[in-house]
């Protein structure tokens, strides 16, 4: 439906909205779902997640794998802490570049929009300096990628 945007919110929050021509059913299943993570949740062209665990339930484990097909790749791990079918999760993610990140705390909600969803995501990271080096990695560029994905098999 529409490109990403996303915007900072005092020191440490970061917000990335998003609208999908589906329903926030479709949309929540598809951020928890392993085999639908798969499928969307590759970033920039060229990288494949070979391993993708999602227990959604709090308390479950979250672990992303990337690999770009040349040997080089990246990883994501996380706690679920909340999780409210079809409009709400809350989690706590890290990325292992290879050494980890600080913790990323998120919140994403998916509401009826129309005859869609807008989703959006409100992470706090734990200092101005973190969300500096957050938003230079040019992090929006493979959301996008991503979330185009997601629409085709939305």
């Amino acid at each position: 439906m529409t490109k990403l945007t996303i915007r900072t919110e005092g020191d440490t929050h970061v917000v990335v909205a998003r609208r999908f021509a589906a329903s926030p059913e479709a949309v929540y299943r598809a951020h928890t779902e392993p085999k639908l993570i798969q499928k969307w949740m590759l970033g920039p062209d060229g990288y494949t997640m070979p391993v993708c665990i999602s227990e959604a339930r709090p308390g479950g484990k979250i672990r992303f794998e990337w690999q770009d097909g040349s040997g080089g790749g990246f990883s994501l791990t996380g706690e679920y802490i909340e999780l409210e079918p079809h409009s709400r999760i809350v989690h706590v993610e890290r990325m292992h570049l290879p050494d980890p990140t600080p913790d990323n705390h998120v919140e994403t909600r998916f509401e009826a929009d129309g005859a869609g969803t807008l989703m959006t995501l409100r992470m706090t990271l734990p200092s101005a300096e973190v969300r500096e080096q957050m938003l230079a990695t040019g992090m929006e560029h493979g959301m996008e990628a991503s979330y185009v994905r997601l629409e085709g098999i939305l």
